[in-house]
């Protein structure tokens, strides 16, 4: 079947598999470059802005008019919201386990609920309320090892940049523009700290191989997929599909690298996976297929 004339919502699950599938792949190739967090911060961010240029210009040179990358004030915001959440994102691959930041960043969904409810006056359930306390006790059981192990910077920094994409994906799906853009040209801000922090303490990459690949095909192309995921679905379809990420990652970083998580990782990974899965399976049977559409 011809992708045009599936239906919106069709459309939009296939995108945002597709890009949780590729951001899966994130983390791996961050590892595998081996360099120093700000110059890998640089390199990818700033290739990242490269392409969206590319393809901006390319969208306007046929069509007469290039995609809108902010809209207004809201569009600014999402930018600064995803530009944080990479350098969040980065700090947490250089100061914890694969895993844990995997599982952590699962809490995106739930987050999303929360900043819903303060901010859009959508009241979450009592299913989002029990998957809320399951996952925070996950979190506290991940956070709590990391605590004795030394990664809870590492372990906060994945809390924040959950936080930060929640805060993205909540006012995309309240504004019901296409962000699709946004989160490509929003990489100029940890472009402009990655270099400037590198200046000051070093510039090194081992296999610039790796994160030119993912700079330049892997990022553009998970942070296109899933922000345009909201046009099409509710907020707690586009944050399953994340989930593709935490159950990946820690087992691509273990074919690759043999790092096993620990226990108590394990433990609070299984309850927040079960928690968001519940919650989101839930979710989507309730939903109206009327309630999903495109703008």
């Amino acid at each position: 079947m011809p992708f045009q004339s599936l239906s919106p919502h069709a459309k939009g699950v296939i995108i945002t598999f597709l890009g949780g599938l590729a951001l899966s792949f994130d983390i791996p190739i961050l590892r595998l470059s081996e360099g120093g967090v700000w110059a890998l911060l640089f390199v990818r961010s700033i290739l990242t802005v490269l392409v969206a240029v590319i393809v901006w210009s390319v969208i306007r040179a046929r069509r007469g008019v290039g995609p809108t990358l902010f809209h207004d004030w809201r569009g600014v915001l999402v930018a600064g919201l995803y530009g944080l959440s990479t350098i969040f994102f980065l700090l947490s691959v250089f100061n914890t386990s694969t895993a844990n930041v995997a599982f952590i960043l699962a809490f995106n969904p739930m987050f999303g609920a929360l900043l819903s409810w303060i901010f859009l006056r959508e009241r979450p359930d009592a299913s989002t309320w029990a998957a809320m306390a399951a996952m925070t006790m996950g979190v506290v059981i991940i956070v709590g090892d990391g605590l004795e192990s030394g990664h809870l910077f590492g372990d906060l920094m994945a809390a924040l940049s959950a936080l930060s994409i929640a805060g993205a994906l909540t006012v995309s799906r309240a504004s019901r523009l296409d962000f699709g853009f946004t989160p490509l040209a929003a990489a100029i801000i940890p472009a402009i700290v990655g270099a400037a922090v590198s200046m000051k303490v070093g510039f090194t990459i081992e296999h610039p191989g790796w994160i030119i690949f993912n700079g330049l095909i892997l990022t553009p192309f998970a942070f296109w997929a899933l922000a345009t995921g909201p046009r099409y679905l509710s907020a707690a379809e586009s944050g399953m599909f994340y989930l593709l990420e935490t159950v990946l990652a820690p087992v691509w970083v273990w074919l690759i690298f043999l790092e096993t998580p620990t226990t108590a990782t394990l433990v609070g990974g299984a309850i927040i996976l079960a928690a968001l899965a519940a919650h989101s399976i839930a979710s989507i049977l309730r939903q109206k297929p009327a309630s999903i559409h495109a703008p």
